[in-house]
C-alpha cells in the first residue's frame, strides 16, 4: 500500500502545473496559446522571459525530487516504490488531470526525479545536455541525447538495482517519445534555436 500511495503522491505533485500557473499569473494569458504550446521552461521562456523560465525549470526540478522523496520516506527508500514515483512524476507533468491530461514533455521532472535516484550519473548526463545544446542550439537535442544516455549513465557508475535500472530505460524512452514532434523538426531543420533570455521578463 505505502508504495501505490507513494505513486498516486508522485502524480498529483507531476500533475501541479508551475509553468501554466507562473504565466497565467504574471500575465494573464494561457502559456499553451504561445510559442510551442508546451507548458515546460523553454515554452515559457520563450513567451514569457528568463524570470519565469527559470522559475518554471526549478519548481518542476522540485517537484521530481520531492515527489521521490516522499516515497523515499514512506517506503524507506524501497527500490520499486522510489523507481515507481519517478515514472509517476513524469506521467503527472506530461497528462495533468488539472489540465485535462495535456501538459510538457517532463525534462524537468525526469531531472528532479533522478538527482534524488542517481545524482551522480544524471550530473554526468548534464554535462552532456550543456555540450549537445551549445553545439546544436537546440534544447530538444539536448533533452533527447540526455534521456537516451542516462540508462548507459547509470549501468555505468552506480551499478543499480534492476527496478532502477528499468526506470531509467523507461523513462528515457518517454521523454523521447514526448519530443516525437520535435524530432521531425529537427530533421526538417525548422526547429526552434534557444537563445537564453531572447524576450526580457
Amino acid at each position: 500500500m505505502p508504495t501505490f500511495l507513494a505513486a498516486a503522491i508522485a502524480y498529483l505533485l507531476g500533475a501541479i502545473p508551475f509553468g501554466y500557473l507562473l504565466v497565467k499569473w504574471r500575465t494573464g494569458a494561457d502559456v499553451r496559446a504561445a510559442g510551442s504550446g508546451n507548458i515546460g521552461a523553454t515554452n515559457v521562456l520563450r513567451t514569457t522571459g528568463r524570470g519565469a523560465g527559470v522559475a518554471t525549470l526549478l519548481l518542476d526540478i522540485a517537484k521530481g525530487y520531492v515527489a521521490v522523496w516522499i516515497a523515499g520516506q514512506l517506503t524507506h527508500n524501497r527500490p520499486l516504490a522510489i523507481s515507481l514515483a519517478a515514472l509517476a512524476v513524469m506521467a503527472g507533468h506530461a497528462y495533468p488531470v488539472f489540465l485535462k491530461f495535456k501538459g510538457g514533455k517532463a525534462v524537468a521532472s525526469f531531472i528532479g526525479a533522478f538527482l534524488y535516484l542517481t545524482p551522480l550519473p544524471l550530473a554526468a548526463v548534464l554535462i552532456v545536455f550543456v555540450v549537445v545544446v551549445a553545439w546544436t542550439r537546440h534544447i530538444s537535442m539536448g533533452s533527447i541525447v540526455a534521456a537516451a544516455t542516462l540508462p548507459l549513465a547509470v549501468w555505468l557508475i552506480q551499478m543499480p538495482e534492476l527496478p532502477l535500472v528499468v526506470a531509467c530505460i523507461i523513462a528515457g524512452a518517454f521523454v523521447i517519445y514526448k519530443h516525437s514532434s520535435n524530432i521531425q523538426r529537427l530533421r526538417a531543420g525548422t526547429e526552434h534555436m534557444f537563445i537564453f533570455g531572447a524576450r526580457k521578463s
